[in-house]
């Protein structure tokens, strides 16, 4: 794997140091560091290699995607110079001709927030899994320890379509069809949209989005759980924060809690971001309940896994320091552009 790895880079370093086209130059962007480029295609490989290997792997191409973006960076400035250069050379100015304004987008903050969240789980060696929005109440509830009579069945929290349909009120469900149909080991995070019969409101909304994640396989331990959330704080809220446990109950996961990380603006001292307690509560999570490893076909006697879930839009507006959810769905770009 690893001389694969140098070879990707000699041959990527000496194809951006030869491409003299801002085109060619934005092609071998995508194919090098795009979502399906050269390098993501190592990381997503990376599941088939040992627990020793992957860190020094995901390193590697995480120095590598460094190096490339700055060296792609030198060579766009380069082509901008010489562009500049050119028309300086060849145009003629009309001062007094109105200019043009062109509207250029950018990536919704929720969607830069999910992108980076796939990159660090992807270089921590997990798949990426997905699954239908429009979900059978037997997976959204009843695989995962939540029987019939729990309050989260009731319509006053889940969108019905019909009694054995619903908009999945989590990811969760997710995870019980990749057990269903995959044997451990197992290691996966699930994106995507969930709904929940919530009124809106600058922390609630009726339709969120939510990053799960769920490991299978054997002698895994909260020790794990904790290691893990550990180093996602560190990558994606900064390397000095730090996570603490708070015992909770989820019905789905035994024994459970939620995680608080340290404040990112105040460091742990106390400040309006953190309401002076020093934490913000960031997910859920625990040990999958034995029930859920049974009800998806695997042994608890012989497997144990961990489970943890966190909503997007949290994660986005701790971020970026916004303070009412309902700015990141009302599509203002006055708004959007700041970021």
């Amino acid at each position: 794997m690893k001389e694969e790895i140098a070879k990707l880079k000699e041959t990527s370093i000496e194809e951006i140091k030869r491409c003299d086209k801002q085109e060619e130059l934005n092609n071998l962007k995508i194919k090098y560091l795009g979502k399906k480029g050269e390098l993501t295609k190592i990381l997503r490989t990376m599941g088939s290699l040992s627990p020793e290997e992957r860190p020094a792997v995901g390193s590697l191409v995480n120095e590598i995607r460094d190096e490339l973006n700055n060296l792609i960076e030198e060579k766009e400035k380069e082509f901008k110079k010489q562009e500049l250069l050119r028309k300086l050379e060849t145009e003629n100015i009309d001062v007094t001709e109105p200019s043009k304004k062109n509207d250029i987008g950018s990536l919704h903050p929720i969607t830069q927030t999910i992108q980076e969240v796939e990159e660090i789980f992807l270089g921590m060696g997990y798949e990426i899994a997905d699954g239908p929005e429009v979900e059978k109440a037997i997976y959204n509830f009843d695989k995962l320890n939540t029987p019939p009579d729990h309050p989260a069945r009731d319509i006053q929290d889940t969108f019905y379509i019909t009694d054995d349909i619903v908009l999945r009120s989590q990811t969760s469900p997710v995870q019980a069809r990749v057990m269903e149909n995959k044997k451990p080991p197992i290691k996966i995070i699930c994106p995507g949209a969930v709904y929940r019969s919530d009124s809106v409101d600058a922390t609630h909304s009726p339709v969120f989005h939510q990053v799960e994640g769920l490991v299978v396989d054997k002698k895994i331990s909260m020790t794990d759980l904790k290691g893990t959330l550990e180093m996602f704080a560190k990558k994606c809220l900064g390397e000095n924060t730090k996570i603490r446990f708070r015992p909770h109950h989820f019905p789905f996961t035994e024994p459970s809690a939620e995680a608080d990380v340290s404040c990112f603006v105040c460091g742990g001292k106390g400040c309006r971001v953190c309401k002076g307690e020093g934490w913000i509560e960031l997910l859920g999570c625990g040990m999958v309940h034995p029930n859920v490893l049974r009800n998806c076909g695997i042994d608890p006697e012989e497997y144990s896994g961990f489970a943890f879930g966190f909503g997007v839009e949290r994660i986005a507006m701790a971020k970026f320091g916004i303070d009412d959810m309902r700015l990141l769905f009302e599509n203002d770009v006055r708004f959007l552009k700041q970021f």
